[in-house]
């Protein structure tokens, strides 16, 4: 009987968009192969994926964690400011204005 695949989810959010593609891995797949099965698709053809930091369900991990079925494999971008950094900004025209 042949194993049944893992039925994966990758993500990556841009702030006007949420991609989600469902694909179906073999068992003893990794983080690396589900990015490498998405990878000629749009938007992740745009991406050096290798570049980005990757998690599973909101937690970080490497490209080498074996996924589980249903595991969600997210693929994150970098942040625009820090948000310690966002909150001072926030305060400091709060107080000019």
């Amino acid at each position: 009987m042949t194993p049944l695949p893992l039925c994966i989810e990758v993500v990556y959010a841009t702030p006007r968009q949420l991609v989600v593609r469902q694909i179906d891995l073999p068992l003893g797949s990794t983080v690396a192969d589900a990015l490498q099965s998405v990878a000629a698709e749009p938007p992740f053809n745009q991406l050096t994926l290798s570049q980005h930091s990757v998690g599973v369900f909101g937690q970080v991990c490497e490209t080498t964690r074996a996924l589980s079925d249903g595991d969600r494999v997210e693929v994150y971008r970098e942040l625009q400011m820090d948000a310690k950094a966002a909150r001072l900004k926030r305060a400091t025209e709060q107080r000019s204005s």
